[in-house]
């Protein structure tokens, strides 16, 4: 599993915890309904936000929105309640045909044991039967997977075309294309015609935060092992970097302050406070991402007032209180965050990545030791990054006594 939305257990109370692993459980369930068990390697936490944006948009389903699921290892072989519908396939679709975007580009890249026909022949056949699977799931659910096929071949050109001096936003264009397409068809599928422009805005913003992320945690070792990198191969610094981090986490919220929610606790507490979260975590930041923002009133739309309810008068957590004050794009102003400045600076060098089929491998293996669900720690399959299990005790930051009396804590 990989994605850079992790929630910390200090943040999510028994009820979220327990929503949020239905999530992710019925990404996972819905990837080996539709398209078998080998598909459940594309499960990843970031894809699970498509599921979770659908529900929380849902007024009132026509089914039920859970299902007994039965004993699975990562749950220590307990049973438990997960998503199921339409969300849960959205999500499916959309891993498997970036997921397959990403096998096609390591096959071109001839990376580890591609490098070898045999092994690149069968990784092209996997490839072309997900990105087929998933476009499949796109047509039953109205939306057209064409768009992140064509966001993923963007990519590369753009990459070989990158230099010093190109902005990099153009570099994470492609990436915010296909995320605001698939944030966006989530309203179509809730019914809220409304919430397109404004979810398509946080899925671009969602798209760039991650590409910027990624391209963070893997400066290093991209710079030792000679790897092509958005950050050095432009000539961004990494304080430019997290400057246009904080103005995309801070569009992200004023965007959904736009949106009608129907039950946004989960989806509040993943966009609004994980993702501060998973910046300060890549950037080195010595504070915890919730600690020190002082008291939100609980009332109200917690992205502030607007449609999504609270009257014009009435202040969400955001909106008397701002951790960035000003306007959109306008981070830092009156009101901004306190605390410590951000630390710059890599971690320790990891390993190189793995590739696809080792990396296979290795998730296999931490699937059958639990380490994905209840290890403290553990190298990622692929990217060998340090990763934390979903249903560990959080050690990561020290939020006793926080103040932050938001909804999501209810």
């Amino acid at each position: 599993m990989f994605g850079i939305v992790r929630p910390c257990t200090h943040r999510l109370t028994d009820g979220l915890k327990t929503e949020w692993m239905a999530h992710l459980c019925g990404l996972c369930l819905a990837l080996r309904s539709d398209h078998g068990q080998f598909a459940r390697v594309v499960t990843n936490y970031d894809g699970l936000i498509v599921s979770v944006l659908t529900e929380a948009q849902t007024a009132r389903p026509a089914g039920p929105l859970r299902r007994k699921a039965g004993p699975c290892p990562l749950r220590a072989m307990r049973t438990a309640p997960v998503a199921q519908g339409e969300g849960a396939r959205l999500a499916a679709a959309v891993s498997l045909v970036l997921a397959s975007a990403k096998v096609r580009d390591h096959v071109a890249d001839r990376d580890g044991l591609l490098a070898r026909r045999p092994v690149a022949a069968a990784a092209r056949k996997v490839a072309r039967n997900w990105a087929r699977a998933g476009a499949r799931t796109g047509r039953e659910l109205g939306f057209d997977t064409a768009v992140l096929v064509d966001a993923v071949d963007r990519q590369t050109g753009i990459e070989a075309l990158a230099g010093p001096g190109t902005p990099l936003l153009v570099v994470t264009e492609p990436t915010e294309t296909a995320t605001a397409a698939a944030f966006a068809h989530t309203a179509v599928l809730a019914g809220r015609p409304q919430n397109i422009a404004p979810l398509a805005e946080a899925g671009g913003l969602f798209g760039r935060l991650a590409h910027l992320l990624d391209a963070v945690e893997d400066r290093e070792t991209d710079t030792l092992s000679g790897a092509w990198n958005p950050l050095t191969a432009t000539g961004t610094s990494l304080a430019e970097a997290r400057r246009l981090a904080d103005d995309a986490l801070h569009g992200i919220r004023l965007a959904l302050r736009d949106a009608e929610f129907a039950d946004d606790k989960l989806l509040h507490v993943l966009l609004a406070h994980e993702l501060r979260r998973s910046v300060d975590r890549a950037f080195g930041s010595a504070a915890c991402s919730h600690q020190g923002h002082g008291s939100m009133p609980p009332q109200g739309n917690p992205y502030g007032s607007g449609p999504g309810g609270g009257s014009p008068g009435q202040a969400g957590p955001y909106g008397s209180y701002d951790p960035y004050g000003g306007g959109r794009g306008a981070p830092g102003g009156p009101g901004g965050p306190v605390g410590p400045p951000p630390q710059f600076g890599g971690g320790p060098h990891r390993p190189a990545p793995r590739g696809f089929w080792a990396g296979c491998a290795a998730f296999i293996g931490l699937c059958c030791t639990c380490k994905l669900c209840c290890a403290e720690e553990y190298e990622g399959p692929w990217s060998r990054k340090k990763r934390e299990g979903c249903c560990r005790d959080c050690d990561c930051c020290s939020c006793d006594g926080c103040d932050c009396c938001c909804p999501c804590d209810g």
